[in-house]
């Protein structure tokens, strides 16, 4: 007999949620090449990952979702597809602002190694969980 998927309701009940997951996001590349479409679209289809994961992680009252969107070893590819994927993150940024503000996103491109441009994550979009916005208490 097949079960079903737990449902968030199914895993709060369990317990042992945790307050912090991170997720690498890699293999766009391959899912592209998989179906034969250019890898661009597979970067493009990352989102949709993305939105569940900021989703789930709501849902689940996970405190820290940490994304690992773009590595140091990524600023080695072509130009051109260093520039596709920092539209790609403004676009999506830009696109997803209300349901990133309502979980609560914070940019957490601080640490070493090189920043990616405020152009790619719009200026001043550098939020923290809890941290005052607009006068108002997160």
């Amino acid at each position: 007999m097949p079960t079903r998927p737990l449902g968030p309701e199914d895993l709060i009940a369990r317990g042992n949620i945790p307050r912090h997951v991170a997720i690498i996001m890699d293999g766009n590349g391959r899912w592209a090449k998989a179906r034969g479409v250019p890898r661009l679209m597979g970067h493009r289809a990352g989102r949709e990952s993305v939105r569940e994961a900021v989703r789930g992680c709501a849902q689940l009252g996970v405190e820290v979702l940490t994304l690992y969107t773009f590595s140091i070893e990524n600023w080695q590819r072509p130009a051109r597809e260093v520039s596709a994927l920092m539209t790609i993150l403004r676009q999506t940024l830009r696109a997803e602002r209300k349901e990133l503000d309502t979980n609560m996103f914070r940019d957490g491109n601080r640490r070493g190694g090189r920043r990616l441009p405020d152009r790619a994550i719009g200026a001043g979009d550098q939020r923290s969980c809890g941290e005052e916005r607009d006068g108002e208490e997160g």
